[in-house]
């Protein structure tokens, strides 16, 4: 039952997340690079701190601890200066591809990269056990089955793939999505140098809320650099002096942030549930990557992203999902 439970608080932050590039479709007026950087402070600083603040037991300090561990601290900031890459190329896959197959390719590098090099870079190498490397492989090829359903997509769509995404750019958009799934990888190592990085005291759901907050640190700076660069670069540091837009964007930033946030903090939550279960629990990064793909799909399908495709290109698609979930599960039945 509880190993049920972990898996289900998992799938539910893996539907928040793949929900987040929802509330962005309602700001208003404002640069790409204007509300990524806004709802960043949401995403990447405010809830991670909260998330963090919980993992504290009484008498002790977070920043104190971090204090204490530097070199933790430090090689954990810098994966995730190098996951900042990876977030924003993310967003520029998004712009190209679709919540749907941007996600799907981006996500699903990043799921098997993830998994497969956090306990080398780690030293963690017992973590990499038969079935754990048998459910990375069938991840990838759902992913693989769900691209070559993005191609057909590409070809048959026409005009009705540009009317649902505005920027529709099959061939830049796979380059970027690829490089952010590689770079996002980093992330999940960045997770494991800090996985000491928390109190015996702390609860087993709260353990990796301490590192997430550096990790997303670390990628903060990263996008702040870029973003306030393309704010001079394309001058719209105007966005900011919209008073009108102010309500309404935040808003729907803060909503944008809470939900990307909360795939980590349920990844957190499911993890102590899975405490008995190690081999779920190396794999888990999978299953969270596993589930945001299939759930980013079915935003596609209600933002009508595969719109004009052929019933064969969505049966190639369904089959790809199908794979993906069965994926999310198989390492534990080995």
């Amino acid at each position: 039952m509880k190993i049920i439970i972990g898996l289900l608080i998992i799938a539910i932050g893996a539907f928040c997340q793949s929900s987040s590039y929802v509330p962005i479709n309602k700001i208003k007026q404002w640069s790409w690079e204007s509300y990524w950087i806004v709802q960043g402070l949401f995403a990447w600083l405010l809830f991670p701190l909260l998330g963090a603040l919980l993992a504290v037991p009484s008498g002790e300090s977070l920043f104190a601890m971090y204090a204490a561990h530097p070199a933790e601290s430090l090689k954990t900031i810098f994966f995730g200066i190098l996951w900042g890459v990876g977030g924003l190329t993310f967003g520029l896959s998004m712009r190209y591809l679709g919540v749907a197959l941007g996600q799907s390719i981006a996500l699903g590098t990043c799921a098997g990269l993830g998994t497969i090099l956090t306990p080398v870079f780690t030293g963690n190498t017992s973590d990499l056990t038969a079935p754990v490397i048998v459910g990375v492989v069938v991840t990838l090829i759902g992913i693989a089955i769900i691209g070559a359903a993005g191609a057909r997509k590409a070809k048959e769509a026409g005009e009705g793939a540009k009317d649902a995404v505005k920027d529709f750019n099959f061939g830049k958009g796979i380059f970027v999505a690829l490089l952010a799934g590689f770079m996002s990888a980093c992330f999940a190592i960045g997770l494991g140098f800090g996985e000491n990085l928390a109190w015996e005291a702390t609860k087993p759901i709260f353990k990796t809320l301490p590192a997430t907050l550096l990790v997303t640190f670390g990628g903060f700076l990263t996008n702040a650099c870029y973003c306030f660069y393309q704010n001079s670069r394309n001058k719209t540091w105007s966005d900011y002096s919209k008073g009108s837009l102010w309500g309404n964007n935040i808003i729907f930033c803060c909503l944008a942030g809470l939900l990307w946030y909360s795939q980590f903090f349920g990844l957190s939550l499911g993890k102590g549930f899975l405490t008995d279960a190690p081999v779920l629990l190396a794999f888990s990064w999978c299953i969270l990557q596993a589930l945001n793909v299939t759930f980013s799909n079915v935003w596609g399908i209600i933002l009508k992203e595969w719109k004009g495709c052929s019933r064969k290109t969505i049966t190639i698609l369904v089959i790809g999902l199908a794979v993906l979930i069965v994926s999310s599960f198989l390492p534990q039945l080995l």
